[in-house]
């Protein structure tokens, strides 16, 4: 292959015995984002345990409503998820 098709410069090498022949120039058993990924599994736990907790209050506050409020609640779901629906179906022609 010529040099001016490489993607590697030329003198780079394009697998060294150093990089276990995956391509990487760096050491052995290291990855360019090996923390990412530990990073990334502590913000979704951290976002679901939030959510949970959230969740739970407004649980314990919707319980301590009144009926009528209760009702009332209902209604206004009820209102709008319909909206939502003939929404979507007008956007998908159903």
């Amino acid at each position: 292959m010529s040099d001016s098709f490489r993607t590697t410069p030329p003198d780079q090498q394009w697998s060294g015995s150093n990089s276990a022949g995956n391509g990487y120039q760096g050491a052995f058993g290291s990855e360019p984002n090996a923390g990412e990924g530990e990073n990334e599994v502590g913000k979704a736990l951290l976002v679901g345990l939030l959510g949970g907790l959230v969740s739970a209050a407004g649980y314990m506050v919707y319980r301590r409503l009144p009926d009528e409020q209760k009702e009332r609640l209902h209604a206004q779901v009820r209102t709008i998820v319909a909206q939502r629906i003939t929404e979507l179906r007008q956007n998908f022609n159903i």
